[in-house]
């Protein structure tokens, strides 16, 4: 194994285990509105102190307003080798950002009849979910959706050999392994709920879940840096910064990476302008998700602080996280090898979302990212 094939898959066998990881994105103290004045700091200068105290190679944000205006910044460079600038709304791996977008295709699917929320999973997918203290028929599609179900994390068992992954291969990991604790008996972050879910859609479907991810929300909201990479594909197709993977004082370029390891739970290539339109539409009901469905993602949600920071709960595929200038925005998160990635919506539909080019480990580092959606929320630009 070549000394790039050993680092990919040292960071391979971490990253799905911290898709979502996030330091606490706002203070315990009580909410303090910000102040905003001419002589507030851009997001373009926030960006730039990014850059130079986290040291990542680059940095891209993108801030929408209520009436959908967008203001696309960049800092650092695009690629090491060459000290091209970062494209200002380059393309990312977007990580588990990928799980709300299943989320949406399942809930489309309960609100066509054909899935139901509180059905056991076994029912979809027969005899395939079974282990130590492990029974699909105990597993309702609501435990996946909203990480209850006790299943292990098949990404926390993933060992050095990089290829390409099935998805049943990346199941048959997780089931080796002992359920945490009985369904809906408490929460735990597990991308095999999402795998789980992919495969949901696509037996219930008769169609691959890239192909359901493109018609039911890609075309639908025209996002045009979004896709599921097909099998086998390592590129990103169009323009976008080069990401990166620190070993000690070296940083490794591991844009060209196979990522059938992450699947549903974090295959997902976009932009940080595209993830805004997402997040925006999502929260507006009719436009992905029936009024009635909207609500179930947003009302059924369980304490997430130990993942997500203070204040943050977990909904169906949708996090929910307190402002410091009072409300909510909702959103995800996701980490790649060579990508960290944050943002999400508020209900009037302003939206944030901030990516940079190396992937995080600190939590002092991730909140750094948290408190800039934070503020790119709470202040006007």
């Amino acid at each position: 194994m070549t000394r790039r094939s050993r680092l990919v898959a040292r960071a391979a066998t971490t990253v799905l285990a911290l898709l979502a990881v996030t330091a606490p994105a706002v203070a315990a103290a009580a909410p303090v509105p910000p102040s905003p004045s001419p002589s507030s700091p851009s997001v373009q200068q926030r960006l730039d102190a990014l850059v130079a105290d986290l040291g990542v190679p680059g940095a891209l944000a993108t801030v929408r307003d209520q009436h959908g205006r967008s203001t696309s910044v960049g800092a650092g460079v695009g690629d090491l080798a060459g000290g091209v600038p970062v494209p200002v709304d380059g393309e990312v791996r977007v990580g588990s950002n990928t799980k709300t977008f299943v989320a949406v295709v399942v809930l489309q699917l309960v609100a066509e009849g054909r899935v139901r929320l509180d059905r056991d999973i076994d029912f979809y997918l027969p005899g395939l979910v079974r282990g130590d203290g492990i029974d699909g028929r105990d597993i309702t599609v609501r435990h996946l959706l909203q990480q209850t179900s006790g299943l292990p994390n098949y990404s926390e068992y993933l060992g050095e050999e990089v290829r390409h992954f099935e998805p049943r291969e990346l199941l048959d990991l997780a089931l080796r392994h002992p359920a945490a604790f009985p369904p809906g008996d408490g929460w735990q972050y597990s991308n095999t709920n999402y795998l789980l879910a992919g495969l949901l859609v696509e037996r219930v479907t008769g169609h691959g879940l890239a192909q359901e991810l493109d018609t039911r929300i890609v075309q639908r909201l025209g996002l045009r840096h979004t896709y599921f990479p097909a099998p086998g594909e390592t590129a990103l197709r169009g323009p976008h910064p080069h990401g990166y993977y620190r070993d000690g004082a070296d940083l490794l370029d591991v844009t060209g990476i196979d990522p059938s390891w992450a699947w549903a739970a974090g295959q997902l290539v976009s932009t940080n302008a595209d993830l805004n339109t997402f997040f925006a539409a999502l929260l507006t009901p009719g436009r992905l998700l029936p009024a009635p469905q909207l609500a179930q993602m947003r009302a059924h949600t369980v304490p997430a602080d130990a993942t997500f920071g203070p204040g943050a709960r977990y909904g169906l595929g949708l996090v929910s996280r307190p402002l410091t200038c009072g409300g909510l925005y909702w959103g995800h998160g996701g980490s790649f090898p060579g990508y960290e990635t944050r943002g999400g919506a508020t209900a009037n539909g302003r939206a944030a979302g901030v990516a940079v080019t190396e992937q995080l480990t600190t939590p002092a580092a991730r909140a750094r990212l948290d408190a800039l959606v934070d503020t790119a929320l709470c202040t006007d630009r």
